[in-house]
């Protein structure tokens, strides 16, 4: 009875092992993958640089140059370990040799074989020596994947990027601007400055959880949510209340999105914003307070049915607004310690009289300095809004 249970989870196991597999995808992978992988690696190497060579000087210098160009793609860690697994199987394939000797080629397999001088293995030899080459194939095809995915993402990054707004906003009475740096190659964040008919301009801030294509895509869908939204006028209230209901009904259910956004008037510096859960921004007063823009609701997408306040506030002359995701003030030193808001406020207070466009960069670069590193764990964004002065107005001419 027990060898017939065995036999069942043997059953068992080698089905769900090979769950999927056909026929034809085995052939794919050596007729096809495995040329593409190759040519990946082998699309730099001028073909006509060594044409003329003997043939095996060509297949030497071939091979030494697909293995240059596969393991430089390796971080350097990475690359040591396959190097020193390489030098591993070497050594051990050199004890298993065991000299010289008359081996026993089959022509017709198990009836006729005949006898060659050659090098004599340990049994078992062989297969060693092909489970590893059949394992570097593998690694060469899931490299090569991985590296075209990268590809298709940095594609897809400067496809993000080019959605947000680039350069600085100006218009008379204020002007703004944004940065953002994805902790991956594509992130969730972004933010938008979009004009409205009636003369004021709204900004807005979003960070979309978790990071990477899922959040990116997300992204995406929400700015065109937003910026349809806009173009109908809706007062702040209608236009988060709406906005909501659809990240909630065309998101998975465990994805949501904070928000905040605000609408200006740069004639008078008027602002009335709703803040969905997001990092309250920093309104920083010419005379060095601070006031935190707090009031609004729960992030979008949680509840079809959340509800919403806005509030109001008035830019001064010289004010400036600071909106930012979680990643700025979560930001972690060597010893753990999180820049936190006070940290912001501190780069905010030295970077006064910076342009909007190099505050936000300068933001991202003392984050930088202060975290010691150049990658982060959450995505970076900033979008800073300064109230200007109007143009003065020349004066009329007096009817003669």
């Amino acid at each position: 009875m027990a060898d017939a249970g065995d036999a069942d989870r043997n059953a068992d196991f080698f089905e769900v092992y090979t769950r999927g597999l056909r026929s034809e995808d085995v052939q794919r992978l050596f007729t096809r993958d495995a040329p593409n992988a190759l040519q990946f690696f082998t699309r730099q190497i001028d073909e006509r640089a060594f044409q003329d060579l003997p043939p095996l000087r060509r297949l030497a210098l071939r091979a030494r140059l697909v293995f240059l160009a596969f393991t430089l793609k390796l971080s350097p860690a990475r690359r040591l370990l396959f190097g020193v697994a390489l030098a591993a199987a070497l050594a051990g394939l050199l004890q298993l040799f065991e000299g010289f000797g008359i081996v026993r080629i089959p022509l017709v397999p198990f009836l006729v074989t005949i006898g060659l001088p050659g090098p004599l293995w340990s049994d078992g030899s062989l297969w060693l020596l092909l489970g590893f080459g059949l394992l570097n194939l593998l690694v060469l095809l899931e490299v090569a994947d991985r590296l075209t995915l990268k590809n298709d993402l940095e594609v897809a990054r400067d496809i993000q990027l080019a959605m947000l707004p680039q350069r600085t906003f100006a218009m008379p009475g204020v002007e703004a601007a944004g940065r953002t740096r994805p902790a991956n190659t594509v992130g969730g964040d972004c933010y938008d400055i979009l004009p409205l008919a009636d003369g004021r301009i709204l900004v807005a801030l979003a960070d979309v959880s978790g990071k990477g294509s899922p959040a990116a895509l997300l992204m995406a869908l929400l700015l065109a949510m937003l910026r349809t939204l806009a173009a109908e006028e809706l007062p702040p209230v209608g236009l988060v209340t709406r906005l909501n209901r659809l990240v909630h009904d065309h998101t998975p259910g465990s994805r949501f999105i904070t928000l905040c956004f605000a609408v200006i008037d740069p004639r008078t510096g008027a602002c009335e914003y709703v803040n969905a859960g997001q990092t309250p921004p920093l309104l920083r007063r010419t005379d060095g307070r601070y006031e935190r823009l707090t009031t609004g609701g729960m992030a979008l997408g949680m509840f079809p049915g959340a509800t919403y306040e806005s509030a109001r506030c008035d830019l001064e002359i010289g004010d400036l607004l600071l909106m930012y995701s979680d990643g700025v003030t979560e930001a972690e030193d060597p010893d753990g310690q999180p820049l936190d808001e006070a940290g912001l406020r501190g780069i905010l207070d030295a970077q006064a009289g910076a342009g909007v466009d190099d505050l936000g960069g300068q933001v991202v670069r003392e984050v930088e300095r202060y975290t010691d590193r150049a990658s982060f764990a959450d995505d970076l964004t900033v979008l800073a809004v300064r109230r200007l002065p109007l143009p003065a107005r020349a004066p009329q001419e007096s009817a003669p």
